[in-house]
């Protein structure tokens, strides 16, 4: 790793000795495409479809990355997070793979669906309200009281590498690819897209989506500077979370633009996304496609990667219900 201030820059070999550490224990997910989409938007599409990916996101890739990489004397305390769902569950998966414990820090108000996953997966769940601040506070107690190892959701070089094998493995599945567009919350997909792409593809245009209500990174990317929400209030509920120092590196180092779509574009998209791809996607997954709708001059006549972050959703309580 590169370093750069205080921070540690994940680099091109930390992607690719991840990609080796993670091997067996996560997918290499298909890219899907669809006629009608690539119609109806003037581009190509190309979907890779991480919610078909173990414990059904991307965030699989990162954790395991973090947890099979620590030293037995770190590993024996456990690890411990805090998530809104997928890392939480992806995190569970992981500790669960090397027989360790896992405790996840979670908003009250997150999906039931991502809380009984992580339980699923053994490991426990620790309510807070669904602000930074409170899912901070609480966070500090768990790690007091365990000892465990923090595995923070995006903002760490091991998660950061794990989520770049994801790209890597998209432009070996596609050829010449002019951009890919994938969601942002806290940023960590969208570092590891960056850390591979900027290496192995410097000419792929990357650019990053994120809700209207929930668009501190496009307000970052304008100002120059993290400008964080507290709790912000938004239908793609993965993300809610603030961009941080090392996501902010590659977000506005690698980065072409932030795009942003309106609620109702966000479930447009995802529902249009379920009735041609025939996959089950949650919201925040379907932003990039929604942004991508919204914007057609950007990319038409492009040959596109759409990211599909994840596919833990609610069923009971989907957003066009």
């Amino acid at each position: 790793m590169t370093e750069a201030g205080t921070m540690y820059i994940p680099t091109l070999e930390d992607m690719l000795e991840a990609r080796r550490r993670i091997a067996p224990y996560v997918h290499r997910t298909p890219v899907l495409t669809s006629r009608i989409l690539n119609e109806l938007t003037g581009a190509q599409l190309f979907f890779k479809c991480e919610n078909l990916q173990k414990a059904g996101a991307f965030k699989a890739r990162g954790a395991s990355n973090a947890v099979f990489g620590l030293l037995d004397e770190q590993a024996v305390r456990g690890v411990a997070t805090h998530s809104s769902g997928n890392h939480g569950s992806c995190l569970s998966y992981a500790a669960g793979r090397r027989g360790v414990p896992c405790t996840v820090v979670m908003p009250r108000t997150a999906p039931q669906a991502k809380k009984d996953a992580v339980r699923g997966y053994g490991g426990r769940v620790v309510e807070c309200e669904p602000s930074l601040s409170s899912r901070e506070a609480v966070f500090a107690e768990v790690v007091a009281e365990t000892g465990a190892e923090f595995v923070h959701p995006y903002n760490d070089p091991r998660v950061i590498a794990g989520q770049a094998t994801c790209s890597a493995e998209l432009i070996e599945q596609v050829d010449e690819l002019d951009a890919v567009v994938a969601p942002i919350g806290g940023g960590g997909m969208v570092s590891g897209t960056c850390l591979t792409l900027s290496n192995l593809a410097p000419k792929v245009r990357i650019y990053a989506a994120e809700p209207e209500q929930a668009d501190d990174v496009y307000r970052s990317f304008k100002a120059g500077h993290i400008i964080a929400d507290d709790a912000p209030n938004t239908v793609a509920d993965g993300l809610k979370v603030p961009l941080k120092d090392l996501t902010w590196h590659f977000v506005r180092n690698h980065v072409t633009d932030i795009q942003t779509a309106s609620e109702q574009e966000i479930v447009d998209a995802m529902k249009l996304i379920w009735k041609r791809l025939k996959i089950v996607m949650e919201p925040s997954s379907a932003v990039p496609f929604a942004a991508i709708l919204k914007n057609p001059t950007t990319f038409a006549g492009r040959r596109v990667g759409v990211i599909i972050t994840g596919g833990n959703v609610d069923l009971d309580n989907l957003p066009w219900n």
